[in-house]
């Protein structure tokens, strides 16, 4: 619920709080209203996200979060709409007064409310009706004769863990997965192995559950004590949770034990039982399973927990052969081939494919109706697994509202797709989903959403840089379709050609579109979109996008057409003044009027390679007005921005900027540096040589810095830029090095990236220096011009990447490099024969040394 009153709560800030850029002044007479609305949606906001989200779900609660969502919506409308309205009526830079409508309405309905949401706390704080009978038990366990394929390794790491390490001292395991992953299969057939039974005194399980509350300690110590001692008695049952945990402890001491906790959502379980387990030095082992790292990270007090991942495709096919047929039954050649695309389709989730067993064991051996399974897996497990989608709902369900909108968010994209961080972090900003956090950007909130998502193995990281950092997220693809269904029932998003017709007919009015490029009026009529905020499209467009109305939503904030060429900057663009994020790719220069768009944060351009195109320059000499920009990035063939040498008396300083990738060099003067405090990530094309310094060193939030120049100018860079420490990664493109400027480079003391690529050594040699490059990990050496190079391990001492291509007249790689402790990969790609064959003999005299960390690759 609080991801809708975020967004309207970031608007009623922007109005209350004028700014220089903005062209309206608030009318006085309607500030007190606007500060009400403000006040009550920041309650509202605040404690629906803390003490609200502990009442337990209902159709109750669902019904007042709905109507939430729909005030605050109605409040959004209601402001941007009349804002929009009176800023494209004004000529030019007119001012004007922005007096909004009456807001009575909405303002009764918050109130409301927020009046049924205290009286909802009260009654869910009284006790329930009937609490005696405990709700959780063994018997709650999962099926013992569940099928175990593709999880060797995970039962032999585990086995090694409860029963062959020396260790006495008691130890927890976590089992950490994804929903349906086969977490608690898993732990029950270590929990009934013979050798795990026999090595140990008693074993006990209890599942936790997500429901759980501290009331339900009881139930959780009557199902150990249960399997510990037998079935509790009366007089046990009625007990206290503290005597039946004391009784517990009683019965465990002394004894080698193995507890499981089965489905375990957070750390208050933990919390309330922990006590009650001796640790008497015996060996004695606990297990957990949890979707949620967090909480494995906090029970295991520092030990490693044991991720369980998805299953290969030949595992999958094994698991569901076994499931669906009788040990005694042949499987024909011909269903095999179906039944392998089906279990496929499954994308290694055990759950998914036990659901589509559960179907196919009770079909006739039809290649018919296995090919329309195989057609349709993910539809088929959501439409006949029930189970399947309880169990995934149940991590939407445990998900704080702040991050269910991220999640949310990630049913926009198409399936198998990868994500660019960057430029999902910037959609959720635009969007109005992340809230401020203490001493952080919005970049840094949501990247600390994302972590959340991952941690709890709703999302994961498709691809790492060579730092760390995460380059790219994606969706498992049941996950997705679990994620796009919840997004047309709250009518978060609409996936055009995904809802079914009476969905779609039971969507009012929708906030967001993703297209595949099929968006039509057959799903969802213009008068449903009109108040869209969001329209991204990731396939070929059929029709115009005038055609399809998108250029009349004037209230759009996210704006993503990459995937159309314009040749010409579409003018219409610029009536969407509301817009925060913008990305299309053209063929010519953006106009100075894109300043119009003051609200931008973010503006991706990318020059169409494909187009034909006169000169190389993207002109973009309004953005020194554009106060709001947060992120400047251009991409394509000789792309870069050029201010054509206008003199401005007046500079806007651009405190929010953070990107600027890239400006030409001869427009980057000290008074534009002086513009930009904040900056994190700057690219500069060098398209002429200077006479004067470039002095970035006082902008102290830079890590990311690219230079490049032609490669057929090579123009020297290093002599005319002072760097600031701060820099992390260095990127230096077809410039010219002489000797030295490196050593120099090499000082910078949190440099953890060099990449040179097509660069020209004017001595042909690069000879190292002792203390230098202390933080380097990883160093690519592309295409440069360079003979001699000369190095040891004293000069990358924790270098852990090399990466070597079209290196022609390199003579050798230094033999020493081989001798860096943390040298983990060494890649030589299309280099000389002596390079080549000093990479051999690295790769041999590390083999004759034992080191078997070091991987030398030598491709052609």
């Amino acid at each position: 619920m609080a991801y809708n009153l975020e967004s309207l709560v970031q608007i009623l800030d922007h109005i209350l709080h004028s700014h220089p850029h903005h062209p309206w002044t608030l009318d006085p007479n309607k500030r007190p209203q606007i500060e009400t609305l403000l006040h009550k949606s920041l309650f509202l906001k605040d404690f629906s996200a803390t003490s609200f989200s502990a009442v337990a779900g209902s159709y109750g609660k669902q019904s007042l979060e709905s109507r939430i969502r729909d005030a605050s919506h109605d409040a959004e409308d209601i402001l941007e709409s009349h804002l929009v309205e009176q800023i494209l009526s004004c000529q030019g830079d007119e001012s004007f007064v922005f007096s909004p409508p009456d807001l009575d309405r909405v303002i009764r309905e918050l109130d409301s409310a927020k009046e049924e949401m205290m009286m909802m706390m009260t009654m869910s704080s009284s006790p329930p009706a009937d609490s005696s009978s405990p709700a959780l038990s063994s018997s709650q366990d999962p099926n013992p004769k569940d099928i175990i394929v593709g999880v060797g390794e995970d039962l032999i790491q585990l086995m090694d863990r409860l029963v062959g390490q020396p260790s006495k001292a008691l130890q927890v395991i976590p089992i950490v997965g994804m929903g349906g992953i086969g977490k608690t299969t898993l732990a029950r057939h270590l929990y009934d192995d013979p050798s795990v039974i026999s090595h140990f005194d008693t074993h006990a399980w209890a599942t936790i559950s997500q429901d759980y509350n501290r009331g339900k300690v009881q139930d959780v110590l009557t199902s150990l004590l249960g399997c510990v001692i037998g079935k509790p008695n009366a007089e046990m049952l009625e007990r206290a949770g503290a005597d039946l945990g004391l009784h517990l402890y009683q019965a465990l001491i002394g004894r080698r034990y193995l507890i499981v906790l089965d489905d375990m959502w957070d750390i208050k379980p933990w919390d309330d039982i922990r006590r009650f387990f001796p640790n008497k030095e015996n060996g004695s082992r606990i297990i957990v399973t949890t979707r949620e790292s967090s909480v494995a990270d906090y029970t295991a007090s520092g030990s490693s927990h044991h991720q369980v991942n998805l299953l290969k495709d030949d595992e999958s096919w094994n698991l569901l052969r076994q499931k669906v047929f009788a040990p005694q039954e042949t499987c024909s050649p011909e269903l095999e081939k179906i039944g392998r695309r089906i279990a496929k389709g499954c994308r290694g989730l055990p759950l998914a494919i036990h659901v589509i067993c559960g179907i196919l064991s009770q079909a006739k051996r039809s290649q018919d109706l296995w090919e329309q399974v195989s057609d349709n897996v993910s539809s088929t497990i959501a439409d006949k697994g029930e189970q399947f989608t309880n169990i995934l709902s149940l991590s939407y369900n445990h998900l704080p509202d702040h991050l269910k909108s991220c999640f949310l968010y990630m049913g926009a994209f198409p399936e198998d797709y990868a994500i660019r961080s960057s430029t999902l972090i910037n959609l959720l900003v635009a969007e109005g989903l992340v809230r401020p956090i203490s001493d952080k950007s919005l970049e840094e909130a949501a990247e600390m959403y994302l972590k959340a998502l991952v941690d709890r193995n709703l999302i994961f990281v498709y691809r790492k840089g060579t730092n760390g950092n995460v380059k790219s997220y994606s969706i498992h693809d049941l996950l997705r379709d679990l994620c796009v269904r919840k997004v047309h029932e709250e009518k978060f998003l609409f996936v055009d050609g995904w809802a079914p017709d009476d969905l779609a007919r039971n969507t009012a009015c929708l906030r967001r579109v993703s297209s595949r490029g099929r968006f039509s009026t057959k799903y969802i009529s213009r008068e449903q979109i009109r108040l869209a905020r969001s329209f991204l499209l990731f396939g070929y467009m059929g029709q115009s996008l005038a055609s399809a109305g998108v250029y009349e939503l004037r209230l759009l904030r996210v704006l993503d057409i990459l995937r159309i060429m314009f040749k010409e900057f579409p003018e219409e663009v610029l009536q969407l003044i509301n817009l925060r994020y913008l990305a299309l790719t053209i063929g010519r220069c953006l106009p100075s009027s894109i300043s119009r768009l003051r609200n931008l944060q973010t503006i991706l351009v990318v020059r169409g390679g494909s187009l034909r195109i006169v000169g190389a320059i993207m002109v973009m000499p309004g953005i020194l007005d554009m106060s709001q920009l947060r992120h400047i990035r251009l991409k394509g063939q000789r792309t870069y921005i050029k201010y054509h040498g206008e003199d401005r008396n007046l500079f806007v300083v651009l405190d929010k900027l953070q990107t600027l990738s890239p400006i030409a060099v001869s427009d980057f003067t000290d008074r534009h540096i002086e513009t930009l405090p904040h900056l994190e990530k700057l690219g500069i094309f060098w398209d002429e040589e200077v006479d004067h310094v470039r002095d970035v060193s006082h902008l102290h939030k830079l890590h990311t810095l690219k230079c490049r120049s032609s490669k057929y100018n090579r123009y020297n860079i290093l002599s005319n830029i002072i760097l600031p420490p701060s820099i992390k990664k260095l990127t230096l493109k077809g410039c010219r090095i002489r000797d030295h400027e490196l050593n120099e480079i090499g000082k910078l003391p949190n440099l953890e990236i060099l990449k040179l690529q097509y660069c020209y050594f004017e001595s042909g040699n690069w000879e190292g220096e002792d203390g230098e490059f202390c933080r380097l990990q990883f160093l690519l050496m592309k295409g440069l011009k360079l003979v001699n190079w000369t190095a040891d391990d004293t000069h990358f001492p924790r270098l852990e990447e090399l990466v070597i291509q079209y290196c022609f007249e390199l003579k050798e790689i230094p033999l020493a490099i081989g001798d860096i402790p943390t040298l983990k990969v060494m890649e030589v790609l299309r280099c000389g024969d002596s390079a080549k064959a000093s990479a051999r003999e690295i790769m041999e005299a590390q083999v004759d040394n034992g080191n078997d960390e070091l991987q030398v690759r030598i491709l052609e």
